[in-house]
């Protein structure tokens, strides 16, 4: 009896995380449609932005800006996380353009940077850490 009443608590504890994980995927991808509908122009070239929460002109971007403006439509600002932990980590982090130190406008920008940040805190898949089928199920 024991071990089922914990069984059921295992399994009652995951459905809040599960539920969370699936909101804050539709909310991203939802964020990140809408942003496919702007006009917005092919445009990598280096801006120096406000931090944090500094965006290029919206007319401009490249594929990371419509990831950091999804994260940015759901409370997330992806070049504030990205700079603290290139701050904490600057090695860490791929060293392809001679840089000394971390740059607030456009390491954010910059894929393998993201790649590495998703890396380093357990994003690169949203349900890795939880299996999607008993999520979907839940």
């Amino acid at each position: 009896m024991l071990f089922k009443l914990k069984l059921i608590l295992f399994f009652l504890s995951a459905l809040p995380v599960c539920h969370l994980q699936l909101d804050f995927s539709f909310d991203l991808a939802v964020a990140a449609e809408q942003l496919t509908k702007d006009e917005v122009t092919y445009n990598g070239s280096y801006f120096s932005i406000p931090y944090p929460n500094g965006d290029i002109p919206a007319q401009y971007g490249v594929c990371t800006d419509v990831v950091i403006r999804a994260y940015r439509k759901v409370g997330i600002d992806l070049q504030q996380l990205v700079h603290e932990d290139m701050k904490e980590n600057f090695k860490e982090y791929p060293q392809l353009w001679g840089l000394k130190k971390p740059d607030t406008n456009i390491d954010h920008r910059r894929v393998p940077n993201l790649g590495k940040f998703f890396e380093r805190n357990g994003t690169i898949f949203p349900f890795q850490k939880i299996n999607q089928t008993t999520c979907l199920e839940m």
